[in-house]
């Protein structure tokens, strides 16, 4: 071991000692050795897992503890552009919390642990990996209300750990649409028509659509129509929690 590396050894030993890690979403002191970005033991069990039966499409999970491998009836009624959702585990406990912190409450640490979680389910879950990954974004009144694009961070920490370049502007939110909370799926439709453009031309890349939550799927359907209009060869979804 060189002088350098000994002396940033020695240099991380002492800020651990004054500044020892916490978990970033509960502030509980982290197990020595463990990275700054990790949740700690207790927050970690509290995340919740895929549900083992769900739509193997926009993986909406299903009321048996029965694997299959059976699109849903919204699925089957109405087929997504996209090819498949990637969703962590189920919007409740621990994910829940996390998100609802890190996407209203200003705490852009979490985009590390999250961000590494979503790319672990990216990675598991995709025979090809994207040549592009592409956030959800945020129409200019919104993003300059709450400071920052919760997809975007997301999509930063995933495009890093799958190695695949970030298209921040690739899509844009050209009309202030309300919000979808409340909305049924008639009205969200509705509401997001038209909200979305692609600002240049495709040719055939493979594109990872990434976002916090998805609810009915309305975005990410509408997102996707735009991409693969633009030329995009597929579009999958990678998101953390699913409703």
């Amino acid at each position: 071991m060189d002088l350098w590396q000994r002396t940033w050894r020695e240099l991380r030993h002492c800020c651990d000692l004054l500044l020892p890690p916490a978990c970033l979403l509960c502030g509980e002191r982290l197990p020595h050795g463990a990275p700054a970005s990790e949740f700690c033991p207790g927050c970690q069990a509290g995340l919740p897992q895929p549900a083992p039966a769900r739509c193997p499409v926009c993986a909406v999970a299903y009321q048996t503890p029965i694997p299959s491998r059976h699109h849903c009836e919204n699925c089957l009624r109405h087929q997504p552009p996209f090819t498949r959702v990637h969703a962590v585990g189920p919007y409740a406990g621990t994910l829940q919390e996390a998100i609802q912190h890190f996407k209203y409450r200003g705490q852009l640490p979490l985009e590390r642990p999250l961000g590494r979680l979503l790319a672990d389910t990216v990675l598991k879950g995709t025979a090809h990996r994207p040549e592009l990954v592409v956030p959800v974004p945020l129409h200019r009144h919104r993003l300059r209300d709450r400071g920052y694009n919760q997809a975007l961070q997301l999509a930063r920490q995933v495009g890093r750990q799958i190695k695949a370049p970030v298209a921040p502007d690739l899509l844009r939110r050209v009309r202030d649409t309300a919000t979808q909370q409340g909305l049924d799926a008639v009205a969200r439709r509705s509401n997001l028509r038209d909200a979305f453009a692609v600002t240049q031309p495709l040719s055939g890349q493979r594109l990872l659509l990434v976002d916090d939550v998805l609810t009915t799927g309305t975005t990410a359907r509408e997102c996707a129509r735009v991409l693969l209009a633009a030329g995009a060869a597929g579009v999958e979804v990678a998101v953390l929690a699913r409703a």
